[in-house]
């Protein structure tokens, strides 16, 4: 059987969204030219240590189980396509949408699930003008690993916690959505307040995001019970070889 790798996902995707997405695109993420240079390449510091241990992560799982090839690049399309429907906030800079993060993470690990982001950024900016090549580490630290990272540990906790799939998907789902935007602000914040008072500026772009994103946060924790819950059902073994749930239990 003939392994698909990310890439040919990732091109899949990028068709996909080429044609569903006709429309003029707005700025998505942070976008181009909105941060400083100097906070820029504060956030690429902060973002490249990710993506190299996930690299890292990612080429370890390849080399111990050739399935994870392609159920990394699954993931990658889904991220990609999920985080393609954006909602501009007006006067931010920015748009709001839903992330994937959380299911990635869920599934994969927060690392890997940064290195999805990243190549998803990283794709979306250069050939459908969402997000910039400036603030690609700003946006990978705040989908990438700020939105993983919540994602996972939320899951994680509610399961030691004894609660069911659904409840701790959906709050994994939200959080991680949310924990992006709440990022997102302090980004935005940080290189766009110069020598205005921090705080202010912060809460007016988190106040900018709230009609848009607390729903948008609600749909992809819904979204992200639903697809656990559904491999559940489908493909308990799976969810065990990921270490999502013990093997007893499964189905």
């Amino acid at each position: 059987m003939k392994i698909v790798k990310m890439p040919a996902f990732l091109l899949l995707a990028t068709l996909v969204s080429w044609h569903t997405l006709g429309s003029p695109a707005f700025a998505m993420h942070i976008s181009e030219g909105i941060l400083p240079i100097n906070w820029a390449l504060v956030w690429f510091a902060v973002a490249i240590p990710f993506i190299a241990v996930g690299l890292r992560r990612v080429k370890q799982m390849a080399k111990d189980d050739l399935s994870a090839k392609p159920l990394i690049g699954l993931m990658a399309a889904v991220v990609f396509i999920i985080s393609c429907m954006p909602v501009p906030v007006p006067t931010a800079g920015t748009c709001s949408h839903p992330c994937g993060t959380g299911i990635a993470a869920i599934l994969l690990g927060p690392l890997v699930s940064v290195v999805i982001a990243g190549v998803s950024l990283l794709i979306q900016a250069l050939f459908l003008a969402h997000g910039g090549l400036s603030t690609w580490g700003a946006n990978v630290v705040s989908m990438g690993v700020v939105g993983s990272f919540t994602g996972f540990l939320t899951f994680r906790g509610l399961r030691l916690l004894r609660l069911n799939l659904a409840v701790a998907g959906f709050a994994a789902g939200l959080l991680a959505d949310w924990a992006t935007y709440l990022a997102t602000a302090v980004e935005l914040a940080s290189g766009i307040s110069g020598s205005a008072p921090f705080l202010p500026v912060f809460w007016k772009i988190l106040i900018a995001f709230v009609p848009t994103q607390l729903p948008l946060g609600i749909l992809e924790g819904a979204i992200t019970a639903g697809m656990v819950t559904l491999l559940y059902r489908k493909r308990p073994d799976l969810l065990v070889k990921m270490h999502v749930i013990k093997p007893e239990e499964a189905i």
